[in-house]
């Protein structure tokens, strides 16, 4: 792939800078927007890799700027936002964000997301090149074909509901998957209200794909809004 193209779209001209800046140490390319449309059409002539998005804009909800770049682009979205709540997140990330980000930020942390999102970026460009009938994640195998789960070489045995929800996890790698769409994809016809179910039939899932359930390093909790799957490393 070629280096990377990130579109910064906010209004707050110091906290662009400080986006921009940091881009800048670490030679990526951008391009800028300080409102919902140009941040529309900027999408639409410069065809970003990842878009680094506040909510509060002054034409436009960035809410609405998710769902409407929704409508023909999969570009992974980072939204950047003072908005703290989960009910705020998790919207965002029903609209179609894949990561969120809350104002006051460390530029550490915005440039770990950015790295998580480019690994993501990464792995789908070479899944559409090679055969995805296999997803290996470190230690992680899932054959699609055969149904079949290792961790380590070692096959291990899941249940149905395990087996889906580590296959979305698994499609999904490196973008966070709120409960409510999770539910929705494994369950169907699942309420909102079922969450402590998934909750329950994720701690077992963990036990069984984790050496330290307690301590994670494939399936990552945002507390409160959903669950992410990491991607790894040494592959």
């Amino acid at each position: 792939m070629n280096k990377p193209m990130i579109l910064v779209v906010e209004d707050d001209k110091a906290v662009r800078n400080l986006i921009t800046t940091t881009l800048e140490t670490q030679d990526y390319q951008f391009h800028t927007a300080s409102t919902g449309g140009e941040s529309i059409l900027e999408a639409i002539s410069h065809k970003p890799d990842i878009i680094i998005l506040d909510l509060g804009l002054p034409d436009m909800d960035g809410i609405d700027i998710i769902k409407k770049i929704r409508t023909w682009s999969n570009v992974p979205i980072i939204v950047v936002s003072a908005r703290s709540e989960d009910r705020d997140k998790i919207d965002a990330l029903d609209a179609g964000a894949d990561d969120y980000l809350t104002k006051p930020f460390s530029v550490e942390e915005l440039l770990a997301r950015l790295r998580v999102t480019l690994r993501r970026v990464q792995y789908d460009y070479i899944k559409n090149i090679q055969n995805d009938s296999v997803f290996i994640n470190g230690g992680l195998k899932i054959d699609y074909a055969a149904g079949c789960v290792w961790v380590d070489e070692k096959e291990i045995h899941l249940t149905p509901i395990e087996y889906k929800l580590l296959c979305l996890l698994a499609k999904n790698v490196g973008k966070v998957l709120t409960h409510n769409f999770i539910l929705k994809e494994v369950w169907v016809n699942a309420l909102p209200d079922d969450t402590p179910s998934l909750r329950v039939f994720m701690a077992t899932l963990r036990k069984k794909i984790e050496k330290v359930p307690s301590n994670p390093k494939y399936i990552q909790t945002h507390i409160g809004v959903g669950y992410r799957m990491l991607r790894i490393d040494e592959i």
